[in-house]
């Protein structure tokens, strides 16, 4: 099955057509990262659904609201949703403005808690700015090389195709799109009423030495939404589906399988076992 983007132009009549028996699965990535943050899980899933990695435009960039309506005018009437980081909070939005047409949520590496005040606001929005300088000073490659330490734990910054791959994933954004996500995130509103309403399946991916977004984050969130799984990564940073794809493709699997049951209380027959209801761990 190919892989496609979502782009500003794609007509919303195609993209609903032929899908409403098996929803697609909409692929929300992170600030900075594209279709290549999540090529080992359209891969792996192909064999079960449709898949898409959106792309926002410029011009949409610069508001969580704005993101999600753009996916919503592009996107079938129904479909699966999952977000890593920026991008989780881009499906926590599509999940408000339109909650009828989500079939089921993965999130990983995300928050749903609004831009702290104070000094750790503070201190959040001047090291993003101080990205956004750099990029601009030295280019985005440079500024992916500075920002890496924050992304990967030492041990899987020792893999050279890895942060090869992350380091040219950001490279290929620009500067103007690096300021506009930092406009987006300082907005990001509170999503924590939206938490208890929740009822598709949902599962939540984290690493244990995410530094970005650190686990205690989505063990709230396991708790804030009844039935969802929690899939924690040891020896994982911010980068999940690249770090460690084997462990994110088999708890995605059991997701989809479990979102495209008929009944959602039964399991199918191919997972083997319901798992919104289990908290699992993983050691590298």
């Amino acid at each position: 099955m190919e892989r496609h983007t979502l782009t500003s132009d794609l007509d919303p009549a195609k993209a609903g057509s032929g899908l409403n028996a098996v929803p697609a699965l909409l692929m929300l990535p992170g600030m900075l990262c594209n279709e290549q943050s999540w090529l080992a899980q359209q891969q792996a899933l192909a064999p079960l659904l449709h898949s898409e990695v959106v792309r926002y435009p410029l011009s949409r960039c610069r508001s969580l609201t704005d993101m999600a309506a753009h996916v919503l005018e592009a996107a079938p009437s129904s479909f699966l949703l999952a977000g890593h980081s920026m991008g989780g909070r881009v499906a926590l939005e599509i999940l408000r403005l339109a909650p009828e047409r989500v079939a089921g949520l993965c999130l990983i590496g995300t928050e749903h808690l609004p831009n702290p005040g104070g000094e750790r606001g503070q201190q959040e929005t001047a090291g993003r700015l101080a990205l956004l300088e750099t990029a601009r000073r030295a280019g985005m490659r440079a500024m992916a090389e500075a920002w890496l330490p924050n992304l990967l734990p030492e041990a899987r910054r020792q893999d050279a195709s890895l942060v090869e791959a992350i380091t040219q994933m950001m490279a290929d954004h620009s500067a103007e799109q690096l300021q506009a996500y930092i406009e987006a995130g300082a907005s990001r509103p509170d999503s924590t009423t939206l938490l208890s309403a929740i009822t598709v399946p949902t599962l939540l991916i984290g690493g244990k030495q995410d530094r970005i977004r650190p686990l205690a984050i989505l063990e709230d969130l396991h708790r804030l939404v009844s039935g969802s799984t929690l899939l924690a990564i040891d020896g994982c940073g911010h980068m999940p589906m690249m770090e460690y794809p084997e462990p994110v493709n088999a708890a995605m699997r059991e997701w989809v399988l479990r979102c495209l049951a008929d009944n959602p209380s039964d399991p199918p027959a191919a997972s083997g076992r319901p798992i919104r209801n289990a908290s699992s761990t993983l050691s590298s």
